[in-house]
């Protein structure tokens, strides 16, 4: 069966949104699974690398904020292709800096930076030169990308050292941008790709109550608790595995390779639960947090490395399917307001706050609290993520309604 024009532009533009976003968390994955070498090699310390992961996420974050706005009035294929290009030389000048800590943080920080000029504005081309379907099909791509992208780099860190695996990504990031930026011209000449279709109304309040009406409220707190999991957690995850359960740092980069491989189908397996729950976006959150906390507590019961292992994947990926209904079906969903790169920064922003914040306190508290105690607060996450993503308002219509029959 042919397919229809609509459906091959789509295909073209999540191909190369997928692409992009590949090398985007490669790159971010990159200290995450040679940090185990690092700590062996005495090259820095856990504080020094959650330092890095903070100044990376707390820039990321901010950059959200920012590039989501500018996004929404600066063509993507600018935006994108810049964002990948310094990225990649922030992150060469990280790499042949890390010896002065204070420079190599900068430079960290500023490829989360650089990074967060990528997402607002990829989303916000996609929903707006794609039917809902297929924008929701495109997001899923590059959401899978995201989470491939994790084993990828495992498999990097157990074969190469640590500094080539920093350059590769910083290779792969100048590499893309290119890539990206040729596309893009292409896409525009051929009509795939258009701008400026939809804007948002004049006046910011009227915007805010938009957004509001749109249960932006209630998304935030998905991207925050959600964020924790997804990014803080993740890449502290090869170091759990080393100290907690008595891995070498070669093991620790081979079971994460695999864990985060299993991870990556997190998306498909949640859209096809979405689809059998009749669309029913509150009830896929439900389970999705429910699945979660759960296995976080049986990670805390069950220390034989194998069941731990496995119901931290299962953990990890009940946070990551709340993760893309949030960023898979809620995101694109906003393509007629005109504000899908602002509204898209600043739940990314929210999300990568939040990760800054805990990753920072991760670091202290793997050696303060334990291992134990901090696998409490990551169900406790969850367990509010189940209270976030109850009907609430279904609930209390229901209710009204029965006290006016009585």
């Amino acid at each position: 069966m042919a397919i229809n024009k609509k459906a091959k532009n789509a295909i073209y533009l999540g191909v190369l949104c997928a692409a992009a976003y590949l090398a985007v968390y490669f790159a971010r994955n990159t200290l995450s699974v040679v940090a185990p070498q690092m700590l062996e090699e005495g090259v820095s310390s856990e504080e020094l690398i959650g330092t890095f992961s903070s100044m990376f996420f707390s820039f990321y974050a901010v950059g959200q904020l920012i590039n989501g706005i500018i996004g929404d009035k600066i063509k993507a294929k600018y935006m994108i292709s810049g964002g990948l290009l310094f990225s990649g030389v922030a992150n060469v000048i990280f790499t042949y800096f890390i010896d002065a800590s204070s420079v190599a943080a900068i430079a960290y920080g500023m490829v989360g930076f650089f990074l967060s000029m990528i997402y607002g504005p990829m989303t916000k081309v996609v929903s707006e030169n794609t039917d809902l379907k297929y924008a929701v099909r495109c997001s899923l791509g590059y959401t899978f990308s995201s989470f491939l992208a994790s084993p990828m780099a495992g498999v990097f860190a157990a074969f190469f050292v640590w500094q080539s695996v920093l350059n590769i990504s910083s290779a792969m990031l100048v590499v893309m941008a290119v890539i990206c930026f040729v596309c893009f011209i292409c896409f525009e000449k051929k009509g795939v790709v258009k701008y400026g279709q939809y804007k948002a109304a004049k006046g910011g309040s009227k915007n805010i109550k938009l957004l509001i009406k749109r249960s932006i409220i209630k998304f935030s707190f998905v991207a925050i608790l959600t964020g924790v999991v997804r990014t803080a957690v993740v890449f502290w995850l090869p170091t759990y595995i080393s100290e907690y359960l008595g891995f070498s740092p070669e093991q620790s980069a081979t079971i994460f390779t695999v864990a985060t491989f299993v991870m990556s189908f997190t998306s498909f397996i949640v859209i096809y639960v979405y689809e059998k729950l009749k669309n029913n976006m509150d009830l896929t959150l439900l389970l999705s947090f429910v699945v979660s906390a759960l296995s976080f507590v049986v990670v805390y019961l069950v220390k034989e490395p194998t069941v731990n292992i496995i119901f931290m994947v299962l953990a990890v990926m009940g946070a990551n399917g709340a993760s893309t209904m949030l960023w898979s079906r809620y995101c694109p969903s906003l393509y007629d307001t005109g504000m899908v790169s602002s509204a898209t920064g600043f739940l990314d922003f929210l999300s990568y706050m939040a990760a800054s914040i805990s990753s920072s306190l991760f670091a202290n508290a793997a050696t303060t609290i334990g291992w134990g105690s901090l696998i409490m607060v990551w169900a406790g996450l969850m367990v509010l993520g189940i209270v976030v993503a109850l009907p609430l308002r279904g609930i209390f219509a229901k209710f009204h309604k029965s006290e006016k029959a009585q």
